[in-house]
């Protein structure tokens, strides 16, 4: 009996606590559209549909463009092309499904969905991403807008400026491609202290959606979907695809998820500390923060934000850099979403 009693404490401390379900996004604003609709899933699903709400959200937002840097339409590449990155983590089994660089296809989160669940595959790039969503029954669609292809003509009128491209000869004052780049100093030499530099971080070009997802169950799921920073070097691929990187989710301990300076971020994979944290005892704003540190104490003008939840529905987000960054959560006990502000790290 005494055995019996310790295991059901135990269990009762490991278990969530509340039957409830939760769902958290890295945005306020127009992104409470994508909590609103996976809330509508979780709802419908009695709470335990968490992929599925996860996809339903992200693909809200992407349906919506939401502040032009989710889903088709975007600020193109430093070529021209509009291309998407989405990553889907189900935090029971660890799966992960994601696309990089996908063309021609406006549901990435849904491709990415498909990665995971009809391929032994993590992650698929460019046209073969595009090939494979072709295989699942999308079809081809371009991402161009008119609004999209007025960004890129405007910018390669001023010359391509600002770009991140660095050491080539001529990158600050004409358009690519450029040609070998000088690495050891002299003109087209590696910039320094007050050169040009690449595109300001901002809610307006390095923006993604990162979703957390609790089921009432305990079962949960994280994702992420972005078309990539404005007028990135055609071929980039940011940390939104990236697990560990633009989020991360342990059905054990918690998930996380990121936005803002996507190429610095990814390289700390701040989403799988953050959930590492967690599981250390950390409550999810205090791992946010901690993550986040680590990055700022090697890059401390980089900017950036991330939002965590626990197994146990709590949550709580961060930030460095990147005002006025808030987080959308709804519950099952909520009628509406609510957006939570942030204090920076």
């Amino acid at each position: 009996m005494r055995t019996a009693r310790v295991l059901a404490l135990l269990a009762a401390a490991l278990a969530p606590a509340s039957a409830r379900w939760v769902v958290v996004n890295t945005w306020g604003g127009p992104m409470t559209a994508a909590t609103d609709a996976a809330a509508h899933v979780m709802h419908e699903g009695r709470g335990l549909a968490t992929v599925d709400a996860l996809v339903a959200g992200c693909s809200r937002c992407e349906a919506l463009q939401c502040d032009s840097t989710v889903g088709y339409g975007g600020v193109p590449d430093s070529f021209g092309k509009n291309t998407l990155d989405a990553m889907v983590m189900n935090g029971d089994t660890m799966n992960v499904g994601a696309v990089a660089g996908l063309q021609n296809i406006k549901h990435a989160i849904a491709v990415a969905r498909g990665v995971m669940e009809h391929t032994e595959h993590s992650l698929l790039v460019g046209t073969d991403a595009t090939r494979f969503a072709n295989m699942l029954g999308f079809s081809p669609e371009s991402l161009e807008t008119g609004w999209s292809a007025q960004q890129y003509a405007d910018w390669v009128a001023a010359q391509c400026q600002p770009n991140y491209y660095t050491g080539f000869p001529l990158d600050d004052s004409t358009c690519p491609p450029y040609s070998q780049p000088v690495v050891n100093g002299g003109p087209g030499g590696l910039r320094g202290e007050g050169a040009k530099k690449a595109p300001e971080t901002s809610l307006t070009n390095h923006d993604t959606i990162g979703m957390v997802i609790l089921g009432a169950n305990g079962s949960m799921a994280a994702g992420t979907s972005s078309n990539g920073a404005a007028h990135k070097v055609a071929g980039r691929v940011g940390d939104s695809p990236i697990p560990g990187a633009g989020s991360y989710v342990d059905s054990d301990v918690g998930g996380a998820a990121c936005t803002g300076d996507g190429d610095v971020m990814l390289r700390f994979s701040p989403s799988y500390q953050a959930v590492e944290y967690m599981r250390q005892g950390l409550a999810p704003t205090e791992a946010c923060r901690r993550a986040l540190a680590r990055v700022a104490a090697k890059y401390p003008s980089f900017s950036g934000a991330m939002v965590c939840l626990s197994r146990n529905g709590s949550h709580g987000g961060a930030k460095h850099n990147f005002d006025p960054f808030a987080y959308s959560l709804r519950t099952e006990d909520m009628r509406e979403t609510h957006v939570v502000p942030v204090e920076p790290i």
